[in-house]
């Protein structure tokens, strides 16, 4: 599936590799919300959202655990991760911004480099961050039927919402992404949270402006690029300016 804010990998997530490289991808994730923030789920909204996408995702209990320790320093280990972002254009001139949470700046720019170099093109900073807005972006679900998320995004004081795919959400649950100005994001979180709704991604991201039309051919083409891109251990999320 691909979308406007965040692209992601199509298809069932079904092998061994691919399993752990995505399991790997959220325990970084909930190290760095970890060290950043309380280490305490209840006090970190962030933390909170990163160990329920884990579960989701069936990563084990043990492996959320020692990720949660790890980020806290409870572990012993002196690995700090660097949020690096880089900038540039797929196949077809489709902008891209891939922001990467690396322990090594030089591992990574280099392995960035080569993959654009194959059939991309790789920008300065600010190439193309001005055909993206940033925003922050909440995933949720809730159980209650019927329940309305254009009037739940209102009252919480999210800017817009759109509802996600019935393959996203627990069967029976309205789904819904929500999209809020950059410093609401943490008091719209909170409001869908005390509203019943069940937060699975809160961060900010960025939303492309206007998005390039590609023909079958031209879109599988994009969509292997940004595959390769987000199959690098090293890469936390790829925005690209497609549906």
């Amino acid at each position: 599936m691909v979308i406007g804010a965040q692209w992601k990998h199509a298809g069932k997530q079904d092998s061994a590799a691919r399993r752990g490289l995505v399991f790997g991808k959220l325990a970084k994730e909930i190290s760095v919300a970890a060290r950043l923030g309380d280490p305490s789920p209840e006090n970190n909204a962030r933390l909170r959202a990163a160990i329920e996408a884990a579960r989701k995702a069936s990563v084990p209990r043990d492996t959320i655990d020692r990720a949660i320790k790890k980020g806290a320093g409870l572990t012993g280990d002196d690995v700090h991760y660097e949020l690096v972002t880089y900038e540039g254009f797929a196949p077809h001139k489709v902008p891209l911004i891939v922001e990467c949470l690396t322990d090594n700046k030089n591992r990574t720019a280099s392995e960035i480099r080569v993959c654009f170099r194959k059939e991309g093109q790789l920008g300065a900073i600010g190439s193309v961050a001005w055909m993206f807005d940033r925003v922050g972006v909440i995933e949720a679900s809730n159980p209650t039927a019927g329940i309305d998320s254009e009037a739940a995004a209102i009252e919480a004081g999210a800017q817009d919402v759109e509802a996600l795919e019935e393959s996203e959400v627990e069967s029976g649950h309205v789904g819904a992404r929500f999209y809020t100005e950059p410093t609401d994001l943490d008091l719209v979180n909170k409001a869908l949270t005390e509203g019943g709704w069940s937060v699975s991604k809160s961060e900010l991201s960025y939303r492309a402006k206007s998005f390039v039309e590609l023909a079958p051919d031209a879109r599988k083409e994009v969509e292997d690029f940004l595959g390769n891109i987000d199959d690098m251990g090293d890469v936390h999320r790829v925005y690209a300016g497609i549906k």
